[in-house]
């Protein structure tokens, strides 16, 4: 599945609003996408509860996948924009 990885671009990381945000765009695109953190394990993107579980604060490296390109462009600049600050 290719992958692209992206520094957390929100000011305190991961966290409810940013994970809402980002999970609602994931399940909207239909497609499989998975997020995880260097040496852990990844999870669905389309969970909110399971993006925080990731712990990612802001300046974290993030390891964003899917098959589709578009979606994984578009979940990759969401994880590395300031989501807080729209």
């Amino acid at each position: 599945m290719p992958s692209k990885t992206v520094t957390v671009g929100s000011a305190v990381g991961l966290h409810a609003r940013p994970a809402a945000l980002i999970a609602e765009a994931v399940s909207k695109s239909g497609v499989p996408v998975t997020l995880a953190t260097p040496g852990g394990n990844a999870i669905d993107a389309g969970s909110p509860l399971m993006i925080m579980t990731l712990g990612a604060k802001q300046g974290t490296e993030v390891t964003v996948s899917s098959d589709d390109a578009g979606v994984l462009d578009r979940i990759a600049d969401m994880v590395a924009t300031d989501l807080d600050a729209e």
